[in-house]
């Protein structure tokens, strides 16, 4: 390439080039494409020759040292169908011109490290590799329909606007990451509407000023552990891991550049497309200003894997996906204001992990029995934990539901029976037994008005003879029984009568059965006092 001074013409520009170069100065679309839909697809197999091709340096040229605009117009680069010759690199520059490349072909890798942009579009464009670290743009960075060969680096980049990157189709690089994006910073919205990636997308520590938008996105890594890994996660509102519906048209909004208009997410009946993750999910220590939304999503797991939610903290967790057949869903120490869920949405015994993790509402969505939510704890905890079974009733209990609650503290005792050695495992089941530890009270009345009619029954075939001729009570069967079951309080009648052989065993019957039914009552009730 002839050397030229900034903003002259180079003497050695081809015919394209050359018109490349006149659109820049009017702000105009340099378009080199076929008009034939075979011929103009960047990601097909058909050659572009040269009568479509610029160099790379004379794109570089335009960019970092064009020429002034012709008057009253603003200079800008827009290419539609051109094929890009040799390593674009701009890095470390600053490019001052809007930037919008829509259908084209790069040969090479796109080198954009510390670059500073306004606003960059890539539309529909076929890329070996987009190498973009610690990248500062004023406003968008468009990358939606793209096909990347080699991975996208956007780690530590600064996105003043918008980071869109729906549709786009992005493979591995040589260490297994399709999107490596550590540190990045978006001001606005993250928009990766179905979005298809080959490789783990790392998003550690990233941080999204709005929204996060993955609807529809299918997200695949079989060379490793994880699909998404984003531990410390920022997200001022909504991250979406959710189904889109398909019966909105990209472009509704009559612009003629992206973002186009936003997908939804499906309503009962419309015809959708799930979020898809195979691989892994870690969002550890995220932060998420109004919820994170697993609407319709579907995890294939391996046994080993995860979809990790260790400590997040969110208003909602909508987590109503389909059940993952392998690996298991870890919530350990997250910290949700509600939770959505679906009886069908979690994986059986072994499959989840929900120790320590604090909810203060449920939101069951659809039929979410309590028999149902109690094997969600118990498949939770394949050792006995108290702290699951505890948090639940306290839910329960706020939201008025006191006798689910108690259901619940009956659960935690049958399971924690298991564990006692075998005294304690008797004593248990006769709690159980007789007034169900407490927790059911009107048993014990129950069980007490059948022992008092007994009695009474029992003692109407037999008076007594009073130990003192005379000073004693009246003789009454009935009250006599019911003195006898009553411990501590005094009704006058124990200890008057001359009670022998049968019959005063039967008195220390009626006593024994009076003192284990009320000391399981008040062990219960203590129980009950104390959560209250």
């Amino acid at each position: 390439m002839a050397e030229a001074r900034a903003g002259e013409e180079p003497a050695d520009l081809t015919d394209p080039e050359r018109r490349m170069w006149q659109a820049y100065r009017t702000g105009s679309i340099c378009d080199l494409s076929a008009r034939a839909a075979d011929e103009d697809n960047p990601h097909g197999d058909r050659i572009w020759g040269g009568g479509r091709s610029v160099r790379a340096q004379m794109v570089a040229l335009l960019l970092l040292h064009g020429p002034p605009p012709v008057p009253g117009r603003v200079a800008s680069l827009k290419l539609r169908g051109v094929r890009i010759t040799g390593r674009l690199d701009l890095s470390g520059g600053i490019v001052q011109p809007y930037v919008e490349l829509q259908s084209c072909r790069f040969d090479s890798e796109i080198q954009l490290s510390e670059t500073r942009f306004g606003t960059l579009r890539l539309v529909n464009c076929a890329i070996p590799r987009l190498d973009a670290s610690r990248l500062h743009t004023e406003g968008d960075l468009h990358l939606p329909r793209c096909r990347v060969a080699r991975g996208i680096r956007l780690t530590d980049a600064q996105i003043g606007t918008d980071l869109l990157i729906s549709q786009a189709v992005v493979q591995r690089d040589n260490k297994g990451r399709a999107i490596a994006a550590d540190g990045m910073s978006v001001a606005q919205d993250f928009q990766g509407e179905l979005l298809e990636t080959y490789g783990e997308v790392s998003l550690r520590g990233a941080k999204v000023g709005v929204s996060m938008n993955l609807r529809g996105a299918r997200l695949r890594n079989p060379y490793g552990r994880r699909a998404l890994n984003a531990p410390q996660l920022t997200v001022e509102r909504t991250l979406y891991l959710t189904s889109i519906a398909l019966d909105y048209v990209p472009g509704d909004s009559g612009s003629s550049t992206p973002p186009y208009g936003l997908g939804q997410t499906p309503t009962r009946g419309q015809r959708a497309q799930r979020f898809e993750c195979r691989g892994g999910l870690r969002l550890d220590d995220g932060r998420f200003g109004d919820a994170v939304d697993f609407y319709g999503a579907r995890f294939t797991l391996t046994e080993e894997q995860e979809v990790s939610l260790r400590r997040i903290q969110t208003p909602e967790l909508r987590f109503v996906g389909e059940r993952p057949e392998r690996g298991r869903v870890v919530l350990s120490g997250a910290k949700v204001v509600k939770l959505v869920d679906t009886s069908t949405s979690w994986p059986g015994q072994g499959g989840v992990s929900i120790e320590g993790f604090a909810y203060e509402n449920l939101a069951p969505r659809g039929h979410f029995p309590l028999a149902r939510r109690l094997a969600w704890v118990e498949a939770a905890t394949p050792e006995y934990s108290p702290e699951p079974y505890e948090r639940l009733a306290a839910v329960l209990r706020t939201s008025g539901e006191d006798a689910d609650a108690r259901e619940v503290l009956l659960a935690k005792q049958r399971r924690r029976r298991a564990t006692l050695p075998p005294a304690l495992k008797a004593w248990g089941y006769l709690q159980d037994w007789t007034v169900a530890y407490g927790y059911r009270p009107g048993r014990a009345a129950l069980w007490m008005a059948v022992l008092w009619a007994a009695g009474a029954l029992l003692f109407s075939r037999h008076e007594p003879p009073p130990i003192k001729a005379d000073e004693h009570p009246k003789w009454e069967a009935a009250l006599y029984a019911l003195d006898l079951l009553l411990p501590v309080i005094d009704l006058g009648q124990e200890g008057q009568w001359k009670v022998e052989g049968g019959w005063q065993w039967g008195s220390a019957a009626l006593v024994l059965l009076g003192w284990i039914l009320a000391t399981t009552v008040a062990a219960g009730a203590s129980r009950l006092l104390r959560r209250g």
